[in-house]
């Protein structure tokens, strides 16, 4: 834990929607002292926080969107099992409020009193028949479902008593998906904000823990730069998003090895140096 990042989080860090600074402190608990590669799965944070999973997802998306936090080295993390392999985040200390947010300068409390104008302006909903509010509570009402809405519980299965009051479920009515089944849905670039989808990284590279991955499993039949270099062209012409880059180099890398292997089967010339895998009509194959 570093307490820089952990200081920056609860002082420094621009003013913000209340909801977001307990993820951002999540995420500064994991931070090393530059703020750097900061790891923990979205379930944990979900605990430090109190939230549901997919609460979690739209504050980090929502933090993206603040320049808060940005994409980190996603190499960081790939020691750790592909499936359950969390984004790596970068939290962006840069962004900073000199005297924190508390002070009582004219710049920082412009800043605080927009934000609170902004979101009574936009943060309004229709209460339900059923809901009241009381003076001095803001924006927040409660309402009769609230146990089962919104942040109210921690995610499944964290706390024995998570489950306690809540409405049975409707036959009709769709669950939640895992972390694991959004993950599944990579490949689709039309899914929701906030669901882990994002862009390949602008400094996403051939490191050495790849290098020596694509040796053990591919020897020299392939050439692991070359390759990576393809890689990086294609999918950034195709602006496709992703929630795990790693996993979809490693996946290129087996269809490029496989396509080589079918050439060589066949007789036919090996491609064009600027082909790739998905190109693999263009040969007849």
């Amino acid at each position: 834990m570093s307490k820089e990042a952990m200081d920056w989080a609860l002082e420094f860090a621009p003013p913000m929607p209340a909801q977001l600074i307990a993820t951002l402190s999540g995420l500064a608990r994991h931070a090393d002292k530059k703020g750097r590669n900061a790891y923990p799965s979205v379930g944990r944070l979900a605990a430090y926080a109190c939230k549901s999973e997919r609460s979690v997802q739209r504050d980090l998306a929502e933090l993206r969107k603040l320049g808060l936090i940005r994409y980190g080295d996603q190499s960081k993390a790939a020691h750790l099992p592909e499936g359950k392999r969390p984004d790596v985040y970068d939290l962006a200390l840069e962004n900073t409020v000199p005297n924190g947010r508390a002070a009582k300068d004219e710049v920082t409390s412009a800043s605080r009193v927009a934000l609170a104008s902004s979101r009574r302006r936009g943060g309004k909903k229709k209460p339900s028949s059923d809901a009241f509010s009381e003076p001095g509570t803001g924006d927040v009402h409660v309402t009769g479902d609230a146990h089962v809405r919104g942040d109210a519980h921690v995610a499944d299965g964290v706390t024995p008593t998570s489950l306690e009051g809540r409405r049975p479920r409707h036959p009709n009515q769709k669950t939640e998906p895992t972390t694991e089944e959004r993950r599944a849905g990579a490949g689709d670039s039309t899914g929701p904000s906030g669901n882990g989808l994002h862009s390949l990284p602008d400094d996403f590279h051939l490191n050495d823990t790849m290098r020596r991955w694509s040796v053990s499993t591919f020897g020299s039949r392939l050439d692991a730069d070359f390759e990576t270099a393809k890689f990086i062209d294609y999918w950034r012409g195709e602006g496709r998003r992703k929630t795990n880059w790693h996993a979809a180099w490693q996946k290129w890398m087996r269809d490029a090895a496989d396509y080589a292997s079918k050439q060589q089967r066949k007789g036919r010339p090996a491609p064009p140096p600027d082909s790739s895998p998905h190109d693999e009509w263009m040969y007849g194959t």
